[in-house]
């Protein structure tokens, strides 16, 4: 059992003052425009996480069909000549992130590259921050760091001690993880219910997600990026289950969408203080909850005609997860456009949702992303502030990507 680590850092957070972190308030916006034709980067992408990240890790581990993704339909929009194990109807967020900075897409770190200069990808499927989370089915986010080590000690072989440093340290590390501690590992788990109140795992959590960072910032690395966790009671699961705990009133499971915005505020905090007392932490965040929840409760504004079911599903809201045909019940529905669609499963986004995001991550402004955007943090530029949008009062918060 996990114990409750609520580590020094966490325990004094409310104690730093956090007002000048704008990435707190808001959707984030972006210029539509990526325009990085003139700069080339010279850093790394390693990328810790779940399934939201996952580039077919999965398919290389003994797990049940719902923790992989290597079969149609998925991938089936054609970027690819078959299915990755990615989570998505192609590409996820990581291979937009490395387009946009001229990198080569990640592979992940069980698949047959040894060259992993460019970075490499840890996911999993089904993972968790805690090593209970599916435990035995996904590769845990402490197994993740185990595997950094061994790439780490690969490159300083490979390279020799300098380069390998150099590239440790110019490295951007995105990590996305921890809907499925708070899905499977509470909500799905009464035994972890009985030994925590929610404000307790949630402190479990973010206490490892914390010491997890600081390992990462030890062996070298300097610059974060972060994917914060969606309304998760809107996913199309949730919604199937609300539907069937409320016999028939529609809507989204509240207690779901809680933790997940519980667990942010916690990070958002964590990650101000870390930026205080680690030198030379830098990071990238973002009001990543507001901003899907937009999309969701209004999609045509977006482009999109759907934002509560999954294009690829069954029963109400595609909330069951039959995507594939792989599980116990194989039946499920597909949908004839997935560009239509926020959800692509019952747990997971479309490609196009995902591409909209990479954008805003990328290259969005203060008040939206911060206090770094990616952009920033594989180019080297200076940190945003408030002065970049003072000629731009027109943005609108919420605009498409």
């Amino acid at each position: 059992m996990a114990t409750l680590q609520i580590i020094s850092l966490f325990s004094h957070l409310t104690m730093i003052c956090v007002m000048m972190m704008s990435s707190c308030h808001g959707a984030f916006a972006t210029d539509p425009a990526l325009d990085t034709s003139t700069t080339t980067s010279t850093a790394a992408l390693f990328v810790f996480g779940d399934s939201t990240v996952d580039p077919g890790n999965n398919n290389y581990i003994t797990t049940i069909p719902e923790h992989q993704a290597n079969y149609k339909p998925y991938g089936q929009n054609g970027f690819f000549d078959h299915p990755t194990g990615r989570f998505s109807d192609g590409r996820v967020i990581v291979d937009y992130i490395a387009e946009y900075a001229k990198l080569p897409l990640i592979p992940p770190f069980l698949g047959p590259t040894s060259d992993y200069t460019n970075g490499v990808n840890f996911a999993s499927g089904g993972a968790g921050v805690l090593p209970e989370t599916n435990q035995g089915l996904a590769i845990d986010l402490p197994t993740q760091l185990r595997y950094f080590e061994e790439v780490q000690k690969r490159l300083t072989k490979k390279l020799g001690e300098e380069k390998a440093k150099e590239v440790i340290s110019e490295a951007v590390y995105f990590i996305s993880i921890g809907s499925n501690d708070y899905m499977g590992g509470y909500l799905g788990n009464p035994k972890m219910q009985e030994l925590y109140n929610p404000e307790q795992y949630v402190g479990m959590v973010i206490g490892n997600l914390t010491q997890a960072i600081q390992v990462l910032y030890d062996k070298g690395g300097r610059k974060f990026g972060f994917l914060r966790l969606a309304p998760l009671g809107c996913l199309p699961a949730f919604r199937a289950v609300n539907l069937r705990a409320t016999k028939g009133r529609r809507g989204s499971f509240e207690g779901a969408s809680a933790l997940a915005l519980m667990h942010n505020d916690a990070l958002n905090t964590v990650l101000a203080n870390l930026g205080f007392v680690l030198k030379e932490f830098k990071y990238c965040s973002s009001n990543f909850y507001e901003w899907l929840q937009e999309r969701i409760d209004h999609p045509y504004k977006y482009g999109f005609k759907d934002g509560m079911n999954a294009c690829c599903g069954s029963r109400p809201y595609g909330g069951s997860f039959t995507c594939g045909g792989t599980k116990k019940d194989k039946d499920y529905q597909l949908c004839n456009n997935a560009d239509d669609y926020i959800w692509w499963d019952s747990f997971h986004a479309t490609e196009r949702i995902q591409e909209q995001l990479a954008k805003g991550l990328w290259s969005g402004e203060p008040f939206y992303v911060g206090p770094y955007n990616l952009e920033s943090l594989f180019f080297e530029k200076e940190k945003l502030t408030i002065g970049i949008i003072v000629d731009k009062p027109e943005a609108d918060p919420f605009q498409s990507f």
